[in-house]
This record gives C-alpha cells, sequence and structure tokens, in this order.
C-alpha cells in the first residue's frame, strides 16, 4: 500500500483511514511497531524528558510513522491513573505523545507497563472510513474519530491550534491475552484519540488532544 497515493483520501477527504490490529509477539519482529514490553532503546537516556518532576510515566506503544517511515510515534502515560484522569484534554492532556526516529525496543525495563503484555502492531489495512466504524481495531489512522462522547469542548482548543486528527488508539480492540491479569484498563475501556497539525506536505507535532471512556 503506498501511503503517498491514499493519504489525501485519509487525511482531507477522510474518506479512507488505515487500521492496525494486536498480534502476539512472537518474536522481536515488530510489523508497525508493539505495544507493552519495553519502550524503544531511544529513549534510554531520556528519563528527563519522560518523567515530569515527581510524576513517573510508562511506556504504553510506539508505531511507525503512517507517513514518515523513518519515524515513530511514541505514547507514555503517567504511571498514577489519577493524574490523566483529571487532565484529560488538550492543552492539559498528560499523555506524552512524541515523534522519534525509527528505534528497537530497548532491552531496558524502565518505562515497562506491568499492566501490559507485549503484543506487536501489524501492518496497516486500507479500509473504508463508514465501515471502520463498525469494524473492530486497535489502532485507525486517519477518517473520521469514532468517538464516545460526542462533545464540542473536546475539539476547542485543539482546533484553534490548527490541529487535526491523526490517529485513535481502542481499546475495544485489545486481544484478550494483551492486558495482565488482575490490571484495569489504562483507558477505562476507552480511547485515546491523537492529534497533528496536518498541512499539505507536512505532519507535525503530534500531541494528545484528549482521551475518553464510557
Amino acid at each position: 500500500m503506498t501511503m503517498e497515493h491514499n493519504q489525501m483520501n485519509i487525511l482531507a477527504r477522510r474518506t479512507d483511514c488505515i487500521l492496525y490490529y494486536a498480534e502476539p509477539a512472537l518474536s522481536n519482529e515488530h510489523q508497525a511497531g508493539w505495544i507493552g514490553g519495553n519502550a524503544p532503546e531511544f529513549f534510554d537516556d531520556q528519563s528527563d524528558l519522560i518523567h515530569k518532576g515527581n510524576q513517573k510515566y510508562v511506556f504504553y506503544l510506539s508505531l511507525v510513522h503512517p507517513f514518515k517511515p523513518e519515524s515513530m510515534i511514541s505514547i507514555f502515560i503517567p504511571e498514577d491513573y489519577e493524574e490523566y484522569l483529571e487532565n484529560n484534554i488538550y492543552p492539559n492532556c498528560s499523555i506524552k505523545v512524541i515523534e522519534h526516529p525509527l528505534s528497537t525496543e530497548s532491552g531496558k525495563a524502565m518505562y515497562t507497563n506491568p499492566a501490559l503484555v507485549k503484543h506487536a502492531i501489524s501492518d496497516g489495512e486500507l479500509s473504508n472510513d463508514e465501515k471502520s466504524m463498525d469494524q473492530s481495531f486497535l489502532i485507525k489512522v486517519g477518517g473520521n474519530p469514532r468517538l464516545i462522547q460526542n462533545e464540542d469542548y473536546y475539539f476547542t482548543k485543539l482546533k484553534e491550534e490548527s490541529f487535526s486528527f491523526l490517529f485513535q488508539v481502542d481499546e475495544e480492540g485489545y486481544p484478550e491475552t494483551l492486558l495482565q491479569e488482575d490490571y484495569s484498563y489504562p483507558f477505562g475501556f476507552g480511547s485515546l484519540y491523537i492529534f497533528a497539525q496536518i498541512g499539505t506536505t507536512e505532519i507535525q507535532h503530534p500531541v494528545a488532544g484528549f482521551w475518553q471512556f464510557s
């Protein structure tokens, strides 16, 4: 699938989207990234960038950037659920989203989330946006977000600063093997929405727009 041909339909017209799924990580070969497990090696000496004061973060997932194959987008969430429950909408969303060069998984477990069993993220599949609204997926890139709560205030500040929907991570798409026993869903069986400033030639500054659960 050549993303260049489809980028217009995915991010501008938003008639298409790309869907990804979680699969058991049978080896260190990741297709489009991984969820759970160790953070990318890139962050081994970057704890100052990740942790903030007394607030420690854990690794959530890394995805090869769908439109920049030389880059990845990694997501970290605060260890403290109350912290990100109270700060869940941009510009006060405490989920960290970082674009960085391609990196393999670290051998160090310094950010590893005890709630998640590492799974690979499958290569993306092009899908019709309307059809995707009735499908289960782990990640949906482009098209229109499938919202749990359709309230304008989630988008107010994002629109003011020219951010557009880039992708969402939907916990409905977790395989049964992803969550460790006795742990809760990090987003309360919800969905995390990532936005970026999307121009005609560049996609910049991915941020956590908001997260929702029912």
